[in-house]
């Protein structure tokens, strides 16, 4: 958790993420498409990506990717994100945050 912490607590928005996984593909075009330059940690390419997918795991999120943290604080997987956006509420959180400037 310590890991995850550190690699969330001075960036607006965070996605973890994995190549292979068609949902983190979604979530990222979508922040992207926002004009979100969100960090990305792709897990099965950064060192202890295992370790820090057992950490996601074990603060609630199920699948562990996509994981989007803004202004360091876990919103959730793909299904929190996209109601976040239905419901109007994603864009203001990212602005919040300072990861969407317009």
């Amino acid at each position: 958790m310590e890991t995850v912490n550190k690699l969330v607590s001075d960036r607006p928005v965070v996605v973890f993420s994995k190549n292979t996984c068609c949902m983190s593909h979604s979530i990222k075009t979508l922040l992207c498409d926002f004009g979100v330059n969100p960090t990305v940690y792709e897990l099965d390419e950064l060192p202890g990506g295992k370790e820090v997918e057992q950490a996601l795991l074990r603060i609630g999120c199920n699948p562990a990717v996509p994981a989007v943290f803004i202004g360091g604080e876990l919103v959730g997987g793909a299904n929190e994100v996209m109601s976040l956006h239905l419901k109007r509420n994603l864009i203001p959180m990212l602005r919040r945050a300072g990861g969407l400037w317009v």
